[in-house]
């Protein structure tokens, strides 16, 4: 079994300084991306000119996903407006919209027999609705083109774009994700264009809007949060009425970027969970190579039946 350490797709800017992290240990590895359907996958988004964060965000779950031909679509360019210290997706002056995209992401759901899709996207702070509109286009074509698949999105924060989480819940996505990423004493140096409370009363703004959406956030662990922050941030989500939490391990995708400060164990992600669903998330996924999108269909079909059954 070949095993490797997923290289980032962009390079590093020479004039920042290496951050040193700990070497990986063998929990972290993963299978060299290499199937037939992890090839054919990638001609697809080749050929439909569409990003995925599996690539542009160096996943390492990249190789399991594809070969079973899940992705997550990654809308509206692959150039970020903002420059979060953990994320590899390239930074700089974004191009104008496709507006073929929604249609291309509809046709390429349609293609692949995709029972439940993710959608994503990077920052576009250069837009006046940050790109809300946009959103909803895609969520419009995929349920034309693919009216059997549920909808999955994961969108920015939508910071000074009044308006915007209102377009995209009317056009009724099944998931409303949105990261928090971290613990709150570690936004200025790890997500220094977001704030805490933006992210936290998005999540909150959408199920005042509409309590059928399912909401979900995510966080990583490694960057130096204490378990007593973890738990702080679980009940704010809680607060919110978020349904379900994902928790993973923070991968430093080049020297550039922030360093990890540890490598939380298995058996730590494991009572991460526990304490989560004894919070009341109605679902938890919590481990090293955990990642929003990660089993996002099956984990949705256990969230729906488990609020169908009451729980």
């Amino acid at each position: 079994m070949t095993l490797i350490d997923l290289k980032p797709r962009h390079p590093e800017k020479a004039h920042k300084p290496d951050n040193a992290s700990p070497p990986r240990p063998d929990w972290i590895r993963v299978k060299a991306p290499n199937s037939a359907e992890y090839l054919e996958t990638r001609e697809l988004m080749r050929g439909l000119k569409l990003h995925t964060v599996c690539e542009e965000a160096a996943c390492p779950n990249i190789g399991e996903c594809w070969k079973q031909k899940h992705a997550t679509f990654m809308i509206m360019g692959a150039t970020c407006t903002r420059a979060c210290a953990f994320c590899n997706v390239a930074t700089g002056r974004p191009d104008a919209l496709d507006a073929s995209e929604p249609d291309h992401v509809a046709e390429a759901v349609a293609k692949m027999g995709l029972h439940h899709v993710v959608v994503t996207s990077v920052d576009r702070d250069d837009l006046a609705d940050g790109g809300a509109e946009h959103f909803a286009k895609v969520i419009r074509a995929i349920r034309k083109a693919a009216p059997d698949c549920s909808i999955e999105i994961l969108t920015p924060d939508f910071m000074k774009k009044p308006g915007a989480v209102e377009v995209v819940v009317e056009a009724r996505p099944d998931v409303f994700n949105h990261n928090l990423e971290t613990v709150p004493r570690l936004y200025t140096s790890i997500r220094p264009g977001a704030r805490y409370f933006t992210s936290l009363n998005l999540l909150k703004r959408v199920k005042e809007l509409d309590e059928t959406i399912f909401t979900k956030s995510g966080l990583m662990a490694g960057l130096g949060e204490g378990r007593e922050e973890i738990a702080q941030v679980m009940d704010d989500l809680r607060a919110a009425d978020v349904d379900f939490l994902t928790i993973g391990q923070y991968l430093q995708p080049t020297p550039k970027h922030a360093a990890i400060d540890r490598y939380v164990t298995p058996q730590e992600f494991e009572s991460y969970a526990t304490l989560a669903r004894a919070k009341g998330f109605s679902m938890v996924s919590s481990s090293p190579l955990t990642r929003s999108s990660h089993h996002a269909g099956e984990d949705f079909a256990k969230l729906k039946a488990a609020k169908c059954a009451g729980k």
